[in-house]
């Protein structure tokens, strides 16, 4: 169970579906393309719930609120002019940071009472965007510009496609690889039975904890990729 593929069928499937996708702009019109752009993002974003929630068993209502802190960063930090190079992993280590703050209270909440926690942190983070106008711009929201990659600028959307495919085919094969490490087997021991975790020698805290800032960089990553996507955010 530790192997990437488990039959050579699945190696068929997947490598049919990224000919598919990577084909995408010769096939597809414009409506399925501007599609294609948000089940990629979307994807990023459900890896990081998916392994919060899914393999760590740790509830999470306010997740939307990693994906504005890493849309937010991304647009301040390119207004500053800051290279995306640079500004997609800051995107998602701020998030990673903000998410170790949220994943404190999960070390002494569960069920219920996590749930409304981190419900409440979504309420609370679209209060500071709103409020804070002199930084965010609040309602009058933020403008985004094309991406600059190494100094090659993708200003089509075929372009923004092929990077928003890579990072999420690169995001799926971190997150498989590491749900097979003996981190991900913690995750999974915790979700089943936090006692059984700990007898067994699992830090609990450590690796609560670190769910939630893997997942939160992961959905800093996705919010940052969405703000360039729709181009403004408010």
């Amino acid at each position: 169970d530790v192997r990437l593929f488990q039959h050579s069928g699945q190696v068929v499937s997947y490598g049919l579906l990224g000919l598919l996708l990577m084909a995408a702009p010769w096939w597809a019109g414009d409506y399925v393309m501007s599609q294609l752009h948000f089940i990629c993002i979307y994807s990023i974003v459900g890896f990081g719930l998916m392994m919060l929630v899914g393999f760590t068993g740790q509830i999470s209502l306010g997740h939307a609120a990693f994906l504005a802190v890493g849309a937010y960063t991304e647009a301040l930090m390119q207004a500053a002019g800051w290279p995306f190079w640079l500004t997609l992993p800051c995107a998602a280590l701020f998030s990673a940071a903000v998410g170790i703050i949220v994943g404190l209270p999960a070390l002494r909440l569960k069920g219920i009472y996590l749930a409304i926690a981190t419900l409440a942190f979504g309420v609370i983070v679209e209060e500071i965007i709103t409020r804070w106008e002199s930084l965010t711009g609040g309602n009058s929201g933020q403008h985004l510009k094309a991406i600059e990659l190494f100094g090659m600028k993708l200003d089509s959307d075929t372009e923004l496609y092929y990077l928003i495919l890579a990072l999420t085919a690169i995001a799926c094969v971190a997150l498989a690889n590491l749900l097979r490490s003996p981190t991900g087997r913690a995750f999974v021991a915790i979700r089943d039975s936090e006692i059984s975790a700990s007898c067994m020698g699992v830090n609990l805290a450590k690796y609560k904890t670190m769910s939630f800032a893997l997942s939160a960089a992961l959905t800093g990553v996705g919010g940052a990729l969405y703000a360039h996507k729709v181009t403004f955010i408010s």
